[in-house]
């Protein structure tokens, strides 16, 4: 794969949702991403995109030998078990650095590999909690509402064990040693509210749900429903813009739109947009403040997002495998990166992978035979 970690060769032990994100971001940005499935295993369909994919028993003393032989060849190696399992099945970072002293080995879990907490079950709903995020979630008055799985698996999550897998690969290349990376979701999730941290410390943010600027506190950063059905997002925080959305709106001389940063008014003021966005389509809507400076844009379904004309201009979603799914991002002034290859059966290059650690044609059928692997 061309792109800036072309060159990078990543085993990636089959997982569900961040470790699986972690692996494409990987992938999509050059790296060869090799996974290992489990026997009778089935891959993530857009997550496990740019992949090769050997089955491998790990219980199995021949197939425990293919992954040490696999990861002698590798610059980094991620994995998403609990704590304790991949030492128990000896693969553990002792034993895998032991063998490749560079080897960067990164630790997906919800709760970390330390604490009271690190052997327990959980989801994303739990670590975004314990994390005091999920608490600054929602509307005023009512429960938290889960961001679905975006903050802890894939944000707090995936997205902060690739950074940190890059980060150590780097420093791998200059010092010549490997390292263990412990990314947990509950810390990132927490890394994710940095801003938010930093506003509740300055007095600027109340602990509650929907009073503040930025989680639909205010009238002027919030979502409206239009005639005919669909939602419009409004994001006028700076006074210029603010002026903007009056001028657009037909609101300039309507003086309770005065007081923009007065809280006492704001609940008034969502009535008045929300009475006053429901008397035109979303499509009238987007005529009048799209591209401007309001700071607005439709509130864009699925089924949506591939074919506005933004999206498709810049390529944003690509066709792949009969699905329609994310392009990688980000771009790069210098480097291109290729295009997505789609989801490998499991087990599609078992062979050649073998082959190309050593594995004569007979030693592969014998290790099929024992099912230390399949293909």
């Amino acid at each position: 794969m061309a792109g800036p970690l072309s060159g990078v060769r990543i085993i990636e032990m089959a997982g569900l949702g961040p470790g699986p994100f972690a692996g494409m971001m990987l992938a999509d940005h050059g790296a060869e991403v090799i996974r290992v499935d489990r026997p009778g295993g089935a891959p993530e369909t857009v997550l496990g995109r740019s992949r090769r994919s050997i089955v491998v028993d790990l219980k199995s003393p021949e197939g425990n030998a293919v992954i040490r032989k696999l990861a002698k060849t590798a610059d980094g190696l991620i994995e998403g078990l609990r704590p304790g399992v991949m030492e128990r099945l000896g693969l553990g970072p002792d034993v895998l650095l032991g063998d490749n002293p560079r080897l960067v080995y990164g630790r997906m879990t919800g709760w970390g590999q330390t604490g009271p907490l690190a052997h327990a079950a959980g989801h994303d709903i739990n670590y975004i909690a314990l994390a005091g995020a999920l608490h600054a979630y929602g509307r005023a008055g009512d429960k938290p509402t889960p961001p679905i799985n975006m903050v802890g698996d894939f944000g707090g999550g995936g997205m902060m064990l690739a950074f940190g897998m890059a980060a150590a690969l780097l420093s791998a290349q200059k010092t010549g040693k490997g390292q263990v990376i412990d990314a947990a979701m509950t810390d990132g999730a927490a890394v994710l509210m940095s801003m938010i941290w930093g506003f509740y410390g300055e007095g600027a943010w109340k602990d509650e749900r929907g009073v503040n600027m930025l989680d639909t506190g205010t009238h002027f950063y919030d979502t409206y429903a239009c005639m005919g059905g669909g939602y419009i997002s409004i994001g006028s925080i700076e006074p210029q813009f603010y002026a903007e959305l009056r001028r657009r709106a037909g609101l300039e001389h309507d003086p309770d739109f005065d007081a923009q940063m007065d809280p006492s008014r704001w609940g008034r003021l969502k009535d008045k947009l929300t009475v006053l966005f429901r008397t035109k389509t979303r499509e009238e809507w987007c005529a009048l403040m799209e591209g401007t400076d309001v700071c607005f844009a439709p509130v864009l379904s699925l089924a949506e997002a591939p074919s506005h004309p933004h999206n498709a201009a810049r390529g944003t979603f690509i066709e792949l495998g009969g699905m329609t799914q994310p392009a990688p991002a980000p771009r790069y002034s210098e480097t291109r990166n290729d295009t997505p290859t789609p989801t490998p059966r499991a087990g599609a290059d078992t062979a050649a992978i073998l082959g190309e650690l050593g594995y004569s044609d007979a030693e592969i059928a014998a290790l099929a035979d024992a099912r230390a692997v399949a293909t």
